[in-house]
């Protein structure tokens, strides 16, 4: 076993590791929507999208006061 083999495993294995972690923290991201508070932030991603005066708001704000 020469170094260029063993440079071709551990490129593989770092590779293989760090796919591995990033589908994990993607896993991670989508599990983990809400916040502490409860709020789907993933609601406000077509805010941007869905700005003309006509579209309906993501939060329905009410006009009355509450007592």
């Amino acid at each position: 076993m020469d170094i260029a083999n063993l440079q071709a495993y551990g490129y593989f294995g770092l590779i293989t590791f760090l796919v591995m972690g990033l589908y994990a923290y993607i896993y991670h991201l989508y599990k983990n929507r809400k916040d502490v508070d409860g709020v789907d932030y993933e609601t406000y991603s077509n805010m941007a999208l869905n700005d003309d005066i006509a579209d309906t708001p993501v939060n329905a704000v009410s006009d009355d006061k509450e007592k």
